[in-house]
């Protein structure tokens, strides 16, 4: 599903064969460059490029990671994902509500709980976290 595109090069989230963790595709016949996205931030990373040896410049990396960061075209990321994958990968995680993030799990924070269940809702822009412990949903706008 296409996202979006920047000086010819398409973004897009694959629709078959895709897993954890949201990310987009984008690159040329040489490589493939994985953007990771998140539904609880609005934070971009580079995944991986693949081959390594084909690697495109630092520059273009940044450039791409900026487009994909804007609000329109991180929406539509959020909104191609949960339409083909119906999941955040958030199950099972473990949320930090001092700090307001997903964090490693620790036996020494009593801050964290489990993540139970993640539901994204793409009319309100919202993710909605059902946390071990508590009835009410945690609701994140994005």
């Amino acid at each position: 599903m296409k996202v979006c595109s920047h000086k010819g090069y398409v973004i897009a989230v694959f629709t078959r064969n895709e897993h954890c963790p949201p990310h987009v595709h984008v690159g040329t016949s040489e490589w493939d460059a994985r953007f990771l996205f998140s539904f609880w931030h609005n934070g971009i990373r580079l995944w991986d490029v693949i081959p390594a040896k084909n690697e495109p410049s630092a520059r273009v990396l940044e450039e791409l990671r900026q487009v994909i960061k804007r609000r329109p075209n991180l929406r539509r990321a959020r909104e191609c994902w949960w339409k083909s994958r119906k999941t955040l990968c958030l199950e099972h995680q473990v949320w930090d509500l001092e700090s307001g993030e997903v964090v490693a799990p620790r036996h020494d924070r009593l801050s964290t709980t489990l993540i139970l269940s993640a539901l994204f809702d793409d009319q309100a822009y919202k993710t909605q976290l059902r946390l071990a412990g508590y009835s009410v949903p945690l609701e994140i706008e994005l």
